[in-house]
């Protein structure tokens, strides 16, 4: 077995080992499990602690940045009209009406339209209803921008797994052959941004983007990340979509205060010429987001971050055409987000090969990678569910003893105190819905409310399929993912 499929079991193996490891404890020792479980509380307090200072210092940083007009920060810097800007839409079978309103918020942006190059990446497998959705947008849109492209990627190429990676790459390259090179713009000045195709841009984001990119101390070595908002049809999503979403918001947001562990996701930016340079996205992977930050970390011998934006774009909450739709929609797609742990057999294969990057950088990703996809899967079932083991299996001398008897007691009130956490996010979403609906008191009351379901979007839409993510990277073959699209369903 080669060392890249072992990397692929480990994962998968570290999880089902905790958990095992756990139960065994549980009844062989549970003493000792019963004073982890107390430990691993304090722990949990701790670091939500330590998320929510970071989570408060984002939000300050993102509605600073929200105030300021950036087209007037961009008149200080006399070079900034020659910065062009490639978007990058990969589209499935999305409706007409979504794909509308993200080019009419690219219209209405504060930015000079002549300088956006769009590509609505189509795929040919979609079949005639994307090339009519082209069709509207070109006509409506058609000189509204610098440049207005339609691609289709065909279907079945070799060595290319059918999703946005491959859609994306072949749309980049077509763009490049229709607007860049025949416009002779230098790739230097090229940033691309690559959007879902719901995804809307705040009137200023170009602006800071650009602003971002000409101060940033390394900036044809950096990717450029916003704070995702999944607000687009955020009155039309179930609590459980709200609260998922809204939780996905508050993580990249506490994300971008701590840039040093700052991975792409979803839409983010990047200077045209280290994606060439690098070979565009990966075409046989689902992952494609992340796993462009790490082909530039590899490809430029560690020298590659993401700046972090502060400064949020919108996208759909997950809403299916009935509400148990919407929940197995949550589930597949927190499991294909759960499936970026293919990144890491890629990354410690590629770090063992690669001589050139210093090695405190490769432990650290590395460190970081198998830990987070670690925690996914096993920091909410310790809390909600193992903590109790003990009690249930750990045998009649056990229970009768005090440490038994008080530790519901102890786990409840350091998960009390942890509750700070909810608390500020409970604050945070209800001021971050949008004011375009007017909503009554007791409206925003049950939003808040709605927030008791945090156990369930942690265990049920959060360990659980990220398990199942990991275990079917371990047996690879049938059972590996290919790329889920998410349906965009809007009511209205």
């Amino acid at each position: 077995m080669t060392f890249y499929r072992w990397m692929e079991i480990v994962p998968a193996l570290l999880v089902w080992g905790t958990l095992a490891l756990l139960a065994a404890l549980s009844f062989l020792l549970p003493a000792w499990i019963a004073v982890f479980i107390i430990i691993f509380d304090i722990y949990w307090f701790l670091k939500t602690l330590y998320f929510t200072i970071h989570l408060q210092s984002g939000y300050r940083l993102l509605r600073r940045n929200m105030r300021k007009n950036w087209l007037e920060e961009l008149e200080k810097i006399r070079s900034w009209k020659e910065v062009e800007h490639l978007i990058v839409l990969p589209m499935y079978k999305e409706a007409y009406e979504v794909v509308r309103e993200t080019f009419l918020q690219l219209a209405q942006s504060n930015y000079p339209k002549d300088k956006f190059h769009i590509v609505l990446g189509l795929e040919e497998k979609a079949g005639e209803h994307a090339q009519e959705v082209a069709k509207k947008i070109q006509e409506e849109f058609r000189d509204a921008f610098g440049s207005l492209l339609a691609t289709t990627h065909p279907y079945g190429l070799p060595d290319e797994k059918p999703g946005k990676s491959s859609n994306e790459t072949w749309a980049a390259k077509e763009a490049i052959k229709g607007c860049i090179d025949a416009k002779n713009i230098p790739y230097e000045r090229v940033l691309v941004s690559t959007f879902d195709v719901d995804t809307q841009i705040y009137p200023d984001y170009f602006g800071i983007l650009t602003y971002t990119f000409l101060t940033a101390p390394h900036p044809q070595r950096s990717s450029y990340q916003p704070v995702p908002f999944f607000l687009n049809n955020i009155f039309e999503a179930p609590a459980l979509s709200r609260i998922i979403g809204f939780s996905g918001t508050f993580w990249h947001l506490m994300q971008q205060s701590m840039p040093e562990k700052l991975v792409t996701f979803s839409s983010h930016s990047m200077p045209l010429q280290p994606l060439i340079d690098v070979g565009f996205w990966q075409r046989d992977i689902v992952s494609e987001d992340s796993r462009i930050f790490f082909q530039c970390l590899l490809h430029f011998k560690g020298d590659w971050r993401t700046v972090p934006l502060f400064y949020p774009v919108s996208m759909d909450a997950n809403v299916g055409a009935s509400f148990w739709q919407t929940l197995v929609n949550l589930y597949k797609q927190q499991r294909r987000w759960a499936w970026g742990s293919e990144n890491i057999a890629y990354l410690l294969n590629k770090f063992r090969e690669n001589k050139s990057i210093p090695l405190y950088k490769k432990w650290y990703w590395g460190f970081q990678q198998l830990e987070g996809f670690h925690s996914w899967a096993t920091n909410s079932l310790i809390i909600f569910s193992l903590g109790w083991l003990p009690l249930l299996i750990g045998g009649q001398q056990f229970r009768i003893s005090i440490l038994a008897y008080n530790l519901p007691s102890i786990t409840s009130q350091i998960m009390m105190f942890t509750s700070i956490g909810i608390v500020t996010c409970i604050v945070l979403s209800v001021v971050l819905l949008p004011r375009s609906k007017p909503l009554k008191w007791y409206q925003y009351l049950y939003h808040a409310v709605s927030w008791v379901l945090t156990p369930i979007t942690l265990t049920i839409f959060g360990a659980f399929p990220a398990i199942e993510a990991q275990t079917r990277l371990a047996l690879s073959g049938e059972f590996r993912l290919d790329f889920w699209v998410t349906p965009k369903h809007r009511k209205k």
